[in-house]
């Protein structure tokens, strides 16, 4: 699918290691803001100040808004410039605006903080570097890509049979469980109440899994949700001292405790073929035995 959009890079987390995918990347993609691609500091690409400035440069009103900002790649770092974004200025700027403001993995501390400071909705979905310069790229991935940004509405359906049943609305939030977990108690974490939370993480241990989202029970997040979903837990490999207990067990236990769905099987996380969620928008979550459809609106798109 050709689709003629203005793309500007941003990289607030780690710099690109492998020149052979990141020119890979931009030769698929016509994009501005490469000099963000060129920055080393460190393990981070540009200094806290500099990376800060990819995304507050979009508060500007005499420069012209691209059509999607799109994220380098994960990492850490997100959480360094949290407090230096112009939250403000992005508000007045993008909150009613067509741009899509794309990626995952650390991109979730941006997406949250915007969510509780500035009300901005973004997407968790595809990266410059994964997903654009992955050696095959994804029919899959980039199908949905485009179809998220361009259309008022969405429609996720799987047919992997859950074991709880579910009827729900609320606002669709969430991403890497890891980086959500640790802004719990900062001013950056979303008050959502009554939300359906997704989330997905990548080499993670399912004890570990299972102590970040005690976490969030304990803090009470989870309370106030009307539903969990799980995208892509990989990367975890099972020892003999686990002695039975695995990623089936764990959601069991949580399960038992939070009182409220857990639903399986999202098309989403550090996976080659992933969907493009909108985040901060309007959700209907209906789950029984024969899978899942969860359908998206009002959240910016392209046209």
């Amino acid at each position: 699918m050709t689709v003629h959009r203005t793309v500007e890079l941003i990289a607030p987390f780690d710099y690109p290691h492998n020149p052979e995918v990141l020119q890979r990347a931009l030769r698929r993609l016509h994009v501005q803001g490469v000099e963000s691609t060129k920055r080393r500091y460190q393990r981070f690409a540009g200094t806290d100040s500099e990376r800060a400035a990819d995304l507050n440069r979009l508060a500007d009103p005499s420069r012209d808004l691209p059509d999607i900002v799109l994220a380098v790649r994960g990492g850490y770092g997100a959480v360094r410039i949290l407090h230096s974004l112009d939250y403000e200025g992005l508000q007045r700027r993008l909150s009613d605006q067509p741009v899509a403001l794309v990626g995952h993995s650390d991109f979730t501390a941006v997406r949250l903080a915007l969510l509780a400071r500035a009300g901005v909705k973004t997407f968790g979905g595809p990266m410059l570097m994964s997903d654009f310069g992955a050696e095959n790229i994804s029919e899959f991935t980039m199908q949905h890509f485009w179809s998220a940004l361009t259309k008022p509405t969405m429609t996720v359906t799987s047919s992997v049979p859950q074991a709880q049943s579910a009827d729900v609305s609320g606002m669709l939030w969430g991403g890497n469980l890891a980086v959500l977990s640790a802004l719990i108690g900062t001013p950056y974490m979303p008050p959502v109440q009554g939300g359906i939370l997704f989330l997905e993480d990548v080499n993670e241990q399912s004890f570990r899994i299972e102590r970040m989202l005690y976490q969030l029970h304990l803090s009470g997040i989870l309370s106030q949700q009307q539903a969990v979903i799980f995208g892509d837990f990989s990367g975890s490999k099972a020892f003999d001292y686990d002695n039975g207990y695995d990623l089936h067990t764990m959601i069991e236990q949580i399960r038992s405790v939070i009182r409220i769905p857990v639903i399986t099987g999202l098309q989403f996380g550090h996976v080659p073929n992933m969907l493009t969620l909108p985040v901060g928008t309007d959700a209907h979550l209906v789950a029984n035995t024969h899978g899942f459809k969860l359908t998206l609106s009002n959240y910016p798109y392209l046209g």
